[in-house]
């Protein structure tokens, strides 16, 4: 099985800064995109930022300048580095990896998902 652990959440100020990690851990073969999203208190789960295997990222409109995702291919890795954080980024923060081979299924790419890690960020 394909486990994804996040971690790097907390408490930070306005205007502070952390960095998330996930591990992608298993018999994988192959990742296709990872990704972050949240999904704050009340609301639905929105999509951060991705990065495919090529390298290219996309971001949500409300981070775009202030986030950063990037990847290490080889430790199946993702990272998501936040700068001038906003109260209204507060959220649990998901990680997913998307088209996921591995020995038992080495054909058929799946989908997996994280348990989060919470982001807080204070005024």
């Amino acid at each position: 099985q394909v486990q994804l652990v996040e971690s790097g959440g907390g408490l930070v100020q306005a205007g502070g800064s952390l960095r998330l990690s996930c591990v992608a851990s298993g018999s994988i073969i192959s990742i296709n995109a990872m990704g972050w999203y949240r999904q704050a208190l009340g609301k639905q789960r929105e999509l951060v930022a991705i990065i495919a295997r090529g390298g290219r990222t996309n971001y949500a409109d409300s981070v775009k300048g202030r986030f950063t995702i990037s990847r290490d291919y080889a430790r199946n890795t993702v990272y998501l580095q936040m700068s001038s954080l906003k109260p209204e980024d507060t959220a649990e923060y998901y990680c997913n990896a998307d088209g996921v081979t591995t020995m038992t299924s080495p054909f058929r790419g799946m989908d997996y998902w994280g348990k989060g890690t919470l982001v807080t960020v204070s005024s």
